[in-house]
């Protein structure tokens, strides 16, 4: 691995992690950690010029390719065996500009450093709900989050785009420059390229939101859910909602006495003044009997961090997603039979409200498919380990199989390793077809192939 390390690092400013370093262990680890790969070598990164000559170097040395940000993929695709390893997360560089509404963020950057930096202006990009997220994947694959129904997705705000391609060389897309490049990173992954910068427009966010979970009992789910849909049918845009099964977890802010039992929770955000969402939520919070209402004025720097303890880095997770096109009498009932089956106090997954401003972009403006959804199931089970994880596995695989009836499409972040077919269903017949010529005019070799592949054959 030393001979690695030589023939890279005299064209390397960042650092070089192979087996044999102290780092090794630490470095090859990605957020899943049902996900065990020992990469040939992992390349941290300094700046564009590096990503530049690692891609060089393992073209030449015939060695797969996997790209790392904050290494959230789902199935573990940031990490690879026996390959090189383009690690862009020392890559922090954030340049905020209140004035002019915009930001440039290099692709290292995580979710919370974003907001960080943004919420001391007032200011946010629509973003993911768990800090340590990546940017990078997130906005490739289209990003949803609490923002999304008042101001889009996170590629709705994306001005332009730093990419090294396959072949080394960097290119800037934006609408004006290389725009079918630019349509295809807004949802079409890492297909393409290594974007290595962001720039983003900014929008007026908080920083106090009406924010955060109102708890039932899960018998009581079927009532929630029901009056749920139509509540939120007429929904302002500054509403963002996500619905909850699981058991409660034994945090600080939950009572003892819910610890472990099974609840439904819808969580808010309501992205606008204060007095209105206090308007907007009187009928949810006067629902039957609640076991707790933890929503509340907040920082959204807070209320984005809610979900950071029921997502740790680590430990095993399973996911398998669908949109639908509503919460029928029968998508109810197939959810709250399957949730009443939870059993590892980790599992939790969200339903996701869609809409808003989401749905009111044309949808051919982007590679992104599935502005129509009205809501979106990222049905996931996790467990501390091993123990109990085939399980939990096996509970989202029926759950997941129950619902294939009212399948619509689905969100690519959320996939796991399901094959061409879904990812083809990710982004329907009409603009796969088109990604894949633009495959094969940026990637004709398939150099990034370790991602939601579009193969350009």
């Amino acid at each position: 691995m030393r001979t690695v390390h030589t023939a890279l690092e005299s064209s390397f400013a960042g650092e070089l992690v192979g087996p044999g370093d102290p780092s090794y262990e630490e470095h090859r680890q990605v957020w899943n950690g049902s996900i065990d790969r020992r990469p040939a070598l992992v390349a941290r990164c300094a700046g564009a010029d590096d990503v530049v000559a690692a891609l060089r170097f393992a073209r030449e040395a015939g060695l797969p390719i996997a790209v790392r940000s904050g290494g959230h993929s789902f199935p573990g695709l940031s990490v690879c065996d026996d390959g090189l390893v383009v690690d862009l997360s020392p890559m922090k560089g954030i340049r905020v500009d209140p004035e002019g509404r915009v930001a440039r963020v290099q692709a290292g950057v995580l979710l919370g450093e974003l907001d960080q930096a943004t919420q001391a202006h007032g200011l946010a990009v629509p973003a993911g709900i768990v800090t340590h997220t990546g940017l990078a994947g997130l906005t490739l694959g289209g990003g949803i989050g609490w923002l999304m129904r008042k101001h889009g997705l996170t590629i709705d705000q994306l001005v332009e785009a730093e990419v090294v391609t396959a072949a080394g060389e960097r290119l800037t897309a934006s609408e004006t420059e290389n725009p079918d490049l630019f349509w295809g990173l807004r949802g079409g992954g890492g297909n393409f390229g290594v974007v290595t910068e962001f720039e983003f427009r900014l929008n007026p966010v908080g920083p106090v939101v009406l924010a955060g979970p109102i708890f039932w009992a899960m018998e009581d789910s079927p009532e929630v859910l029901r009056f749920y849909r139509d509540w939120v049918a007429d929904a302002p845009d500054e509403l963002m909602t996500i619905v909850l099964h699981r058991k409660a977890p034994a945090l600080d802010f939950v009572p003892e006495h819910l610890h472990g039992k099974l609840v439904v929770a819808v969580v808010c955000c309501y992205a606008g003044a204060l007095e209105e969402g206090e308007k907007v939520l009187r009928p949810l919070r006067a629902l039957g009997s609640p076991l707790l209402d933890l929503c509340q004025p907040k920082p959204f720097l807070a209320h984005q961090a809610m979900f950071d303890p029921s997502f740790v880095p680590g430990r095993h997770y399973y996911f398998r997603s669908c949109d639908v096109d509503a919460l029928s009498d029968e998508v109810i009932d197939v959810t709250v039979e399957h949730s009443l089956r939870i059993e590892s106090p980790l599992t939790t997954y969200p339903i996701w409200q869609m809409g808003g401003a989401v749905a009111r972009v044309n949808d051919d403006d982007s590679a992104f498919h599935g502005r129509g959804a009205a809501f979106t199931f990222n049905i996931g089970a996790c467990t501390a380990g091993p123990e109990g994880f085939d399980r939990e596995r096996q509970w989202v695989r029926d759950f997941w199989s129950a619902l294939a009836p009212h399948h619509r499409g689905v969100y690519v972040n959320f996939l796991m390793d399901e094959g061409a077919d879904r990812v083809r269903q990710a982004y329907g017949p009409a603009k796969y077809d088109r990604l894949r010529a633009l495959k094969r005019r940026y990637d004709p070799d398939n150099v990034f192939r370790l991602n939601q592949n579009i193969a350009p054959e």
